[in-house]
């Protein structure tokens, strides 16, 4: 796969969305900002995000609806390798928060479900109704893990549901072009869920102990991050340690695409026939452009 630099020295880069303009904004994580990278690899704010905002997507009112994690990383500089570490212990949790891109302005959705802090929200994605899917990444502890979930809510702030939870650590996710399924990556255990959607924001109800079904689990130690889907239907997951993206078929079968980093954590899609990726190399802070082999799928409120 033929790659090329769009920009670097970005703070820990995720959440990229492809923009009309042939601009991608994103997510800097460590830099506590969602910020525009135009063509020409320039570098602009778009709004100050306290904490760690790590997801993004456009909602059906064209704000940008971000997953922070309430800066659940201590980053760690491994000999130029920016390398997110242990949660602080001034963690006290994360939100789903709104940001307008005429003015800049924050809004927090939601804190908490049914009376419990969301930990480290991690990554969305909106399906036709305009609701969207998150996932919760929990967080380290000095104890171990607090564990994380998949949610579903409404932008107006009025709902929010719990429909998995105990995962051990709950990163990116999707939803299949008939949006009958919801893919979520969990980062550790370099494994591909998949949940069958009974109506719009509604899970079927588990058979048997399992929560969901598994795609495919990697072998050896590979961790899993942020994803995107393409058109046919094939999940393409940034991928940790083995750096790059693997597309997960959903018969299991998976291929691989390197990319210079050992910490890829997400990808986008858009300009022409939907076919030129964006690639966050976080390790490095860079931004990579690809033309992926195939067509991604439009995300239902891209313009």
């Amino acid at each position: 796969m033929d790659i090329e630099l769009v920009a670097e020295g970005l703070l820990f880069p995720e959440g990229p969305i492809a923009m009309a303009d042939g601009s991608v904004i994103l997510t800097e994580i460590q830099g506590q900002r969602l910020s525009r990278i135009t063509p020409d690899g320039k570098r602009e704010t778009v709004a100050e995000v306290p904490g760690g905002p790590n997801g993004a997507a456009i909602g059906p009112d064209g704000a940008i609806y971000v997953t922070n994690n309430g800066g659940s990383f201590q980053f760690i500089d491994m000999g130029g390798l920016n390398v997110p570490g242990p949660t602080p212990p001034s963690h006290t949790g994360g939100s789903i928060q709104r940001v307008d891109l005429a003015t800049g302005a924050v809004t927090t959705l939601y804190a908490e479900c049914d009376g419990k802090a969301l930990v480290g929200p991690n990554d969305l994605v909106f399906d036709r109704q305009g609701g969207f899917w998150f996932t919760d990444h929990g967080c380290s502890t000095p104890e171990g893990r607090k564990y994380g979930a998949l949610y579903y809510a409404r932008t107006d702030g009025s709902k929010i549901t719990r429909w998995r939870d105990h995962f051990v650590s709950p990163n990116g996710v999707g939803l299949s072009p008939d949006e009958k399924t919801v893919y979520m990556a969990d980062t550790s255990l370099g494994r591909l869920w998949s949940f069958d959607v009974a109506e719009p924001g509604v899970l079927e109800p588990t058979a048997g102990f399992a929560p969901g079904n598994v795609v495919c689990n990697l072998p050896g130690y590979q961790l899993l991050d942020s994803l995107a889907v393409e058109a046919g239907g094939k999940v393409c997951v940034a991928t940790i340690i083995n750096g790059g993206i693997t597309t997960f078929d959903p018969d299991g079968s998976t291929e691989h695409f390197a990319v210079p980093d050992v910490i890829v954590t997400n990808i986008c899609f858009g300009g022409a026939g939907m076919r030129d990726a964006w690639i966050t190399a976080s390790g490095t802070g860079k931004l990579y452009k690809a033309r992926w082999p195939r067509p991604g799928l439009k995300l239902n409120f891209n313009g």
